[in-house]
């Protein structure tokens, strides 16, 4: 009996102490993601990225229960990763180099139809998809837009690439550059989420199109 009882209170010890190291974590990548924000510097970004991609669901629960932005877990992840990779990136040809771009940017109106790669975009200027596709497919770069991860997971598993350029909102684009994160992940955030008619600052996808040919 007395040797349960000391098991169970050292389970509980334990918990205690796995509990407070994950909120000291958490504390000192909201301090960071602090420095991101204002400052523009980023400190310690494998350690940052290791923690969140190793805590992510407890940060997310913790940001919740503090009634703080959840989205800026995946804010700090995104920011991090994409400085982590942007010099590799840079150095892969566009033909290596997948885009994924959301289905809910589409139009109400939009003619595309759904196949086995995503939607088939014909470029009727409805909406920004046509605008990335013109300037980003005669560079080499293959689009495709998608209505979910599993179209994702099926496109990963059927190209050889190196790079890949994402669209989405913040926990979508996270989840896909955590995913992706062995392809040297660049990722832009929709300004305007929801369903449909979503809206991304095509200048920024412009920049990271554009950045492979910088140093020519």
């Amino acid at each position: 009996m007395m040797f349960i009882d000391s098991f169970y209170m050292f389970l509980g010890q334990l918990v205690v102490l796995v509990a407070v190291i994950i909120i000291i974590l958490f504390i000192i990548v909201l301090i960071l993601g602090l420095l991101i924000a204002r400052k523009n510097q980023i400190k310690f970004p494998r350690f940052v990225l290791f923690v969140v991609d190793l805590l992510y669901s407890p940060f997310k629960t913790i940001a919740r229960t503090l009634k703080l932005d959840a989205n800026m877990i995946d804010d700090i992840a995104i920011k991090v990763r994409d400085e982590i990779n942007k010099e590799k990136f840079k150095e892969i040809p566009a033909e290596k180099t997948l885009i994924f771009l959301p289905h809910c940017l589409r139009h109400r109106d939009c003619p595309a139809t759904l196949q086995k790669e995503g939607l088939n975009c014909t470029e009727c200027g409805l909406c920004s998809i046509g605008v990335i596709k013109k300037k980003a497919e005669p560079l080499g770069y293959k689009l495709y837009i998608v209505p979910g991860s599993s179209f994702v997971k099926k496109i990963v598993m059927e190209n050889k690439f190196k790079a890949v350029i994402g669209v989405a909102c913040h926990e979508d684009l996270n989840q896909m550059m955590m995913l992706l994160s062995d392809f040297c992940p660049q990722g832009v955030l929709l300004e305007k989420t929801g369903c449909f008619e979503t809206k991304v600052n095509v200048k920024k996808v412009f920049e990271k199109i554009d950045s492979k040919y910088e140093q020519e």
